[in-house]
């Protein structure tokens, strides 16, 4: 049983999925410091520190009566609220992390990139220039016989 454990856990899926996950919880807290530390300063700074986790509607009327300054002080005070603004507080997070994201993995994918070109697969026939497969010997358009393709 221990050897059949052992050959479990060390097979490529399972580490390669392990690599990931660690990967994944580290890739997590710079997209989090990205936007914690830079984007939601920076909107906040443009919007005037807009909050709207106070944003609320009284469903139904408490102990006492209202107005409430905040959502804890109505739900204190025994009301029943409807608060959306937390709600739009996090949906408007999500997008500033959708966004980050994106750029990260966009920034990411053009440092991968190759700069070369991939090497040809096909090349023109010289009778019609239509495009033939890089090893034909005939064409398959014009069925005329193609010379052996330059080795190289």
């Amino acid at each position: 049983m221990l050897k059949e454990f052992r050959e479990f856990a060390i097979k490529g899926n399972v580490v390669d999925m392990a690599v990931g996950i660690i990967i994944g919880a580290a890739f997590t807290a710079v997209v989090n410091s990205v936007v914690g530390d830079i984007i939601t300063p920076a909107i906040g700074a443009l919007t005037g520190d807009l909050d709207f986790s106070n944003r609320f509607v009284v469903i139904e009327a408490g102990s006492t009566p209202g107005p409430f300054p905040t959502v804890e002080a109505a739900e204190n005070a025994g009301a029943t609220v409807l608060a959306y603004g937390q709600l739009v507080n996090e949906i408007f997070s999500f997008f500033v992390v959708a966004v980050v994201l994106f750029m990260l993995i966009r920034w990411i994918n053009r440092l991968r990139r190759s700069d070369t070109p991939p090497a040809p697969t096909t090349r023109a026939c010289p009778f019609c220039r239509s495009h033939v497969d890089e090893a034909a010997t005939r064409c398959p358009h014009c069925t005329s016989e193609l010379e052996a393709a330059p080795a190289g």
